[in-house]
């Protein structure tokens, strides 16, 4: 229960920080640096970071972010599936 959880709790971190990246980035302010939006998507928060990618259409012209994240959540679903089969 407490892997649901962080999951959910960082997915929807994830999710604002596209937002919050993304009204920066219209205001032409400070941005979330890459690092940072990939760093959120490895420690669980892929799935956020897709929607968001794709609800705020935003970084949809990098192909490090559209190859990436999908990259980063096929990975961790394979990885999770090998943990819970492996038991």
């Amino acid at each position: 229960m407490e892997w649901f959880i962080y999951l959910l709790l960082i997915n929807i971190t994830s999710y604002l920080v596209m937002g919050y990246d993304k009204r920066q980035a219209i205001a032409k302010k400070r941005r979330v640096s890459e690092k940072n939006l990939f760093l959120l998507a490895l420690i669980g928060g892929g799935v956020g970071m897709y929607i968001g990618m794709k609800e705020y259409r935003h970084k949809t012209k990098h192909r490090t972010f559209t190859a990436g994240i999908p990259i980063i959540i096929t990975i961790q679903i394979t990885g999770v599936v090998f943990i819970i089969l492996g038991r």
